[in-house]
């Protein structure tokens, strides 16, 4: 929590024991966890915590850039720890488990989009999608 109270006060984001809660969740967990696994982590310190006040904070957290918010299509958000490395995401079709890929090529934003100069991209998302090693042996294939 101790941490957790410091990278808020590094971002100049007001500390509550909410917010320290919900960053602390996302950093212990690791992973991509969505939202109701962020609350049930959180609500071990701070006794009782709403959906709704996690999404609030977890909103806040991306904004400051201390966490980072993946809206993968057909699936809840999911947040992890921002590591300000421009990775992507594999996400296996049949079990969901999502993992981090290293950028694909170069410094970031790892893709050169077709785009007129007047449009500068300063990021990129690439999401591929597949099997993982445990559903690419079971029945799924």
């Amino acid at each position: 929590m101790a941490r957790a109270a410091t990278r808020l006060r590094e971002t100049r984001v007001r500390v509550t024991v909410q917010r320290m809660a919900v960053l602390a969740a996302v950093e212990e967990l690791g992973g991509h966890p969505d939202a109701e696994a962020v609350r049930v982590r959180a609500q071990e310190v701070t006794g009782g915590l709403s959906l709704q006040a996690v999404y609030n904070v977890l909103r806040v957290l991306t904004e400051v850039g201390l966490v980072r918010c993946t809206q993968i299509a057909g699936h809840p958000a999911r947040y992890e720890a921002e590591r300000n490395d421009n990775h992507h995401h594999f996400v296996c079709r049949f079990c969901g488990d999502i993992v981090d890929v290293h950028c694909a090529i170069g410094e970031a934003p790892c893709l050169q989009a077709d785009l007129p100069d007047s449009y500068p991209v300063d990021e990129a998302a690439v999401t591929y999608w597949g099997a993982c090693p445990r559903c690419a042996t079971a029945e799924h294939r």
